[in-house]
């Protein structure tokens, strides 16, 4: 035995780095191995700069997925079109109609303008373009200006078509003195004619009328009778004399002044008379220095007379370009058909967090970061853009996601009293995945409130949350409750008693809860208003397509207290474009309920009562 052993001994090496005896075969191995490893950390310290850069510059090729917010602007057709005239600065301007309230469509205008602008060192004009006192009101003006404060935009000056009343008025003059305008006292189907239209058909022969034969004192004289209230509406209205035989509508004798029995809300009773968008936009334009005057593809055929007019008048001519405009489907935009939906009490007002308008939008909840990363994501071509309601939810959930904390909120409370529980203070996160946002303290009472669908009478293998007999885990709390028993009034369960489960497997599922004397709330849960894709198409209107379950209400639904630190440190998420902390405006306090939803909290919300909406899902509904 003792030779054998001295035998095996002789046969065996030291391994001087771990002071092991082995075998020869296997010290070789443990060698080869460590020469492997220190060469290929030399190799990796000796490596050339040029290396590093190579494999940085290769990192940042395959990252592509991260868009970040300039992207739109640095490439594409938004690119091209600055290439087209690189000029600095680069001017822009967004001219709503304050006739109605701005919709998501208008979410790519503001971003497209101001964002255009920004990114190449420039400035955008906000600008009215009211021109026509029959349908413009106040309300509409101040809800344009403070949307495009929310969304995170600085106009370089709010500005007004109407502020240039005077200089159009003479630039219209001046038109007439070129023989390029001429006053008409033609009647709708002699309009109609002249455009070559016939027993309704179009395609026929166009043709001047002999109004555009006038002398330049007879249309000076005319217009100024207009200007000076001598015709009532339709009776006259100045017409550029552009080119008839053109294939393009747009050069078909436009009209450039008409007659409206209106004062204006800001120059009062002065004028009888007023512009058309066609003689105003491309004037004021110029009057504005505007470098890129970037709007819809609807407004393709009028680059020509927008180009026409100012060629004609001899001024500062500024580039248009058109790119395709977003439409959201599952949904209407139409004014007159949200004004139905508004004044037949289908929805709360034009601000109904149903609606897609950017008034509703914020209401709900959305925050402006969340759309302009939609706009963005979307990018921007000439195509027109129809995008899925679930589109825009899936943006938001994941800008959401990373900004906003957790609550623990409970929309339909089911008491529980644990028999053997304690109070408890517990320190809760406010993010289990962004440690910044702190944590608050949350107390934990003898008896909580559970979601009622978080308990089922009787018990089933595939369920796992809590019913007679059977445990599950409380988010936070040191140890499972099983249900003992439970209390009925008529076919509601009205109490569960438990006790702590100390003893049992580690729980399969956890439910959320609130404290005896949480604060109680409102909860709305918004769904689409519309049943189908298309409400328009729908028979009989889109009325006839509303979903009668678009809304749903918690009105006893519970919070934890960290409600009070989430309100107080609003908005959520800090961005741009919302009032400094603390002075946000209520739909500025978001946060994730687990399990539940996004929320934020509602205007109507006071003192005494809290109203909360579903920003969007905390997943896509299936579904969709």
């Amino acid at each position: 035995m003792a030779d054998a052993l001295a035998e095996n001994a002789a046969k065996l090496q030291l391994d001087e780095e771990t002071g092991e005896m082995v075998s020869k075969g296997e010290l070789k191995k443990r060698m080869a191995k460590r020469a492997k490893k220190a060469a290929t950390a030399k190799a990796k310290a000796e490596a050339p700069a040029t290396t590093s850069a190579l494999k940085a510059t290769q990192k940042k090729v395959e990252e592509p997925k991260t868009v970040e917010p300039v992207n739109m602007f640095a490439q594409g057709w938004l690119d091209d079109v600055y290439k087209e005239r690189p000029v600095k600065p680069v001017v822009t301007r967004f001219p709503p109609e304050p006739n109605g309230y701005l919709h998501i469509g208008h979410a790519k205008a503001i971003a497209i303008n101001f964002g255009f602008a920004k990114f190449h060192g420039g400035e955008c004009y906000l600008r009215f373009d009211d021109t026509n006192p029959e349908a413009e009101d106040e309300k509409y003006f101040t809800a344009i200006k403070e949307i495009v404060e929310w969304l995170g935009f600085k106009p370089k000056a709010v500005t007004y078509s109407s502020d240039n009343f005077d200089k159009l008025y003479q630039k219209a003059e001046e038109l007439i003195e070129k023989e390029k305008a001429y006053v008409c006292h033609c009647g709708v189907e002699e309009l109609k004619a002249q455009r070559g239209e016939i027993d309704g058909i179009p395609g026929g022969p166009r043709f001047r009328c002999k109004h555009a034969e006038q002398s330049v004192e007879k249309n000076l004289e005319e217009f100024r009778a207009m200007r000076d209230g001598k015709y009532k509406p339709k009776e006259a209205f100045l017409r550029m004399k552009q080119n008839i035989e053109d294939g393009n509508p747009q050069m078909w004798d436009l009209p450039a002044y008409r007659v409206l029995d209106a004062e204006h809300h800001r120059t009062g009773p002065k004028w009888k008379i007023y512009p058309t968008y066609d003689f105003t936009h491309c004037l004021c334009d110029s009057f504005e220095n505007i470098t890129h005057s970037l709007c819809t593809t609807e407004f393709i055929q009028s680059r020509v007379s927008y180009e026409w007019l100012n060629k004609t008048l001899e001024v500062y001519e500024p580039m248009q370009r058109e790119y395709g405009r977003l439409s959201i489907t599952g949904t209407i935009l139409s004014k007159r058909k949200i004004a139905k939906l508004v004044n037949e009490g289908y929805v709360r007002g034009w601000d109904d967090p149903r609606l897609f308008t950017l008034i509703g939008i914020k209401r709900r909840g959305v925050p402006p970061g969340a759309i302009l990363e939609f706009v963005n994501e979307l990018g921007v071509t000439t195509a027109p853009t129809n995008i899925q309601l679930a589109r825009l939810d899936q943006t938001v959930r994941r800008y959401l996601e990373t900004t906003v904390p957790r609550l623990m909120l409970v929309l339909d409370p089911l008491p529980v009293v644990i028999e053997d529980a304690e109070e408890l203070e517990l320190e809760l996160p406010f993010s289990p995945k962004i440690p910044t946002m702190g944590s608050h303290k949350v107390k934990f009472t003898k008896t909580v409130y559970i979601e009622r669908s978080d308990f089922r009478e009787i018990d089933s293998k595939e369920y796992f949350r809590l019913a007679p007999g059977k445990s599950v885990g409380l988010l936070q709390v040191p140890y499972p409750i099983q249900a003992v028993s439970f209390k009925k009034d008529g076919d509601k369960v009205t109490e569960v008693r438990a006790v702590y489960d100390k003893e049992g497997k580690k729980p399969k599922a956890y439910i959320h809860w609130v404290a005896e004397g949480s604060k109680k709330v409102e909860v709305r849960i918004h769904n689409a208003l519309f049943k189908s894709e298309k409400p328009d198409n729908a028979e009989g209107g889109f009325l006839n397509d509303i979903n009668p379950n678009s809304e749903e209400i918690f009105p006893h639904a519970m919070i934890e207290s960290g409600f009070e630190e989430v309100k107080r440190r609003a908005p959520w998420p800090e961005a741009a474009g919302e009032s400094e902390l603390g002075k946000g405006g209520p739909e500025s306090v978001r946060f994730q309920a687990t399990r539940v939803a996004y929320m934020a909290m509602d205007s109507d919300s006071t003192e005494d009562k809290i109203v909360l909406n579903r920003i969007v899902s905390l997943k896509e509904d299936a579904r969709k």
